[in-house]
């Protein structure tokens, strides 16, 4: 086969990379979940001291997802992958084929512990090609022993790719990533640059090879067509960013209950699929299930209003005709 992209995540894809799929395929949504342990999120990193108590919940969601029709995708890091209670619970809802299981890489908890853990290292893309393989493939290995079912996605952790990270998920059987944050650039954290990638699904290296699914993130408003000039000129003018977007002109809308309104949400799935996007890849971290462990759910009540933005999503989703998928379907309508 041709190649048709760059064969590193961190350069925007040729256009003649995007992917396509088969016509009865149409526009699907896949619901992803950051399913990791509870820690500081403005705390510096660290090795061990991990909760996971918000792993029991993770029933109450899965039960939730099936009563939606929705299969969700488990994307796991090795404190969960390791977690006696994850792998019955995730476990039982992947052998019953009510949700897939995917890899999340959290270089600063996951062995072997080789670097220095700071800032620059989160970022598994950021180290040594030999030790990402290594934390990479122990990780998928220990989660194809303890869910019992062999991961075909992976997500890297605070979205690190890097320029080998394509490679190790090539060799090691990974069909599907979705790391790239198109709209985001974590460059002035030490992370990567994902301004310019696009929303469509597309193949890096050969066509039928590793296909990228990029979390949706879209920008609505009467400047949106400039958006992808403007916000990044925007980003140390918190406040006229905020004035923007209030007086409806320019506003950055990811596809999560993290941070965003429903009616925010449902703004960015009109122009997602106004401008044709076969496929929208939602997304949380696994820690809001439980009130306390991040930014976005404090309370039981904050708990609720998550539960209902995705009552309040997958209802329109159902009004817009836009059905849920999983990652095997995408695999299967790929071409």
């Amino acid at each position: 086969m041709p190649l048709v992209a760059a064969t590193s995540f961190l350069n925007p894809p040729l256009p003649e990379s995007a992917a396509r799929f088969t016509d009865g395929f149409g526009q699907r949504a896949l619901l992803t979940v950051d399913t990791e342990e509870e820690f500081d999120w403005h705390g510096p990193f660290k090795q061990a001291g991990h909760s996971l108590d918000h792993v029991t919940r993770l029933r109450k969601f899965q039960q939730f997802c099936e009563g939606i029709g929705v299969s969700p995708v488990y994307l796991i890091d090795w404190p969960v992958a390791t977690s006696e209670m994850a792998a019955r619970i995730i476990g039982d809802a992947v052998r019953a084929g009510k949700a897939e299981v995917g890899v999340q890489l959290h270089a600063w908890v996951n062995p072997p512990h080789q670097e220095e853990v700071n800032n620059h290292n989160s970022f598994a893309g950021n180290l040594p090609a030999e030790l990402e393989r290594e934390k990479f493939k122990r990780l998928r290995d220990v989660i194809a022993k303890n869910i019992g079912a062999e991961p075909l996605i992976y997500r890297a952790g605070r979205y690190g790719l890097g320029p080998n990270t394509a490679e190790i998920l090539s060799e090691s059987g990974i069909a599907i990533d979705s790391s790239v944050r198109s709209n985001f650039d974590y460059g002035g954290d030490g992370g990567p640059n994902y301004r310019n990638h696009p929303l469509h699904p597309y193949w890096v290296g050969e066509e039928g090879g590793l296909l990228e699914l990029p979390l949706t993130t879209v920008f609505w408003g009467m400047l949106r067509k400039q958006g992808k000039f403007l916000f990044p000129r925007l980003e140390k003018l918190g406040r006229l960013r905020g004035i923007l977007a209030r007086l409806g002109l320019l506003e950055r809308i990811a596809l999560t209950p993290e941070g965003v309104s429903a009616e925010e949400a449902i703004r960015g799935i009109d122009m997602a699929l106004d401008d044709g996007l076969p496929l929208l890849v939602l997304s949380f971290h696994s820690p809001s299930l439980s009130p306390g462990n991040t930014p976005y759910v404090r309370t039981e009540s904050d708990l609720d209003e998550l539960y209902d933005w995705w009552r309040r999503i997958y209802t329109y989703l159902e009004m817009r005709s836009i059905k849920p998928t999983t990652v095997a379907e995408v695999m299967a309508a790929t071409k």
